[in-house]
């Protein structure tokens, strides 16, 4: 006879522009009615959700509800407590693209997420956790157009809604970029007006699958880097985008614990589909700091699910 499940104590960040959502209101409220314990934090500016996950120390469970913005803001203040006090993850997706929830195969609906979340179907499994943007893919060296034409880019994904996205990977400047990485002795010089995209998951750009190789539980980062293509090239890169080897002459495909990109001047960094700018930015893995719920069909890991 099974035993019946405690009570959790559930810390929920909801980000503040998705706050009026009726279907996560009521599964809120039936999971209240079952016993567990949901203390709701709504965010209202950037930072608030990396500040409320910090203080998240004696929960059982910390739930991410919104876009890749607000699990990334969550992950930075979980991996602000210590190891021993960092509570489990769950995830309810509500943003624009929910690329890292989509790959785990984390339910859309809020009802069935947060359900996941209080039950732990999957088993707690150990995840990679970035120090530089945690668990989600990035894009470092994008020129946003959004950047440079809209004053207000910040909305450039309330108005765009994925779009936003797939305009920020059309352009990109001749800036002149060194890639460093553990599997290279020396620095990998990539010339001019590469675009690198690193992560440990396997889309971006709402759904755009850039790292098939990629799993959350490896301790690598997935790291795709397209060099500038010529007209008369694209052929070429068309056949190399298929194949991802290693150092093609315009695709390149590999994986590493840790990367740094430094480049002559800033370089614009589209982080889950904000633009920000950098000239030198370091991303790592750190394995097994998280523990993340996912369901049992989970195609991003690598290793059998682990007991509760």
């Amino acid at each position: 006879m099974k035993s019946k499940p405690r009570n959790k104590r559930v810390h929920l960040i909801l980000n503040g522009k998705v706050a009026g959502n009726d279907a996560l209101r009521a599964a809120v409220a039936r999971q209240r009615a079952a016993g567990h314990r949901i203390e709701v934090r709504v965010t209202w500016e950037m930072g608030d959700a990396r500040r409320f996950a910090s203080e998240a120390g004696e929960r059982d469970l910390v739930v991410a509800a919104g876009g890749d913005g607000t699990l990334n803001e969550v992950l930075h203040g979980l991996m602000d407590l210590s190891e021993a006090a960092r509570p489990i993850l769950g995830i309810v997706p509500l943003g624009t693209a929910n690329d890292f929830a989509t790959g785990c195969g984390i339910p859309r609906d809020p009802a069935k997420a947060l359900a996941l979340c209080i039950r732990g179907d999957g088993g707690y499994q150990s995840t990679s956790a970035r120090l530089m943007s945690t668990g989600l893919s990035m894009q470092p060296a994008l020129a946003s157009v959004l950047r440079s034409q809209q004053p207000h880019h910040r909305n450039s994904k309330r108005l765009l809604g994925p779009a936003a996205y797939t305009v920020m990977v059309q352009f990109w400047r001749s800036i002149f970029i060194i890639i460093r990485k553990a599997s290279f002795a020396r620095p990998r010089i990539t010339g001019s007006g590469p675009v690198a995209i690193v992560g440990n998951g396997r889309q971006t750009g709402g759904g755009i699958q850039v790292a098939p190789h990629a799993r959350i539980d490896d301790g690598l980062l997935d790291v795709l880097v397209v060099r500038q293509i010529s007209p008369t090239a694209l052929l070429a890169a068309a056949r190399e985008l298929q194949q991802l080897p290693p150092d093609g002459a315009y695709i390149s495909y590999s994986q590493t614990p840790w990367l740094e990109v430094h480049a002559e001047e800033a370089i614009p960094v589209n982080l889950d589909g904000e633009p920000l700018s950098f000239s030198t930015v370091r991303y790592e893995a750190v394995p097994k700091a998280i523990q993340l719920i996912v369901p049992p069909n989970c195609q991003l890991l690598s290793r059998p699910k682990l007991k509760a």
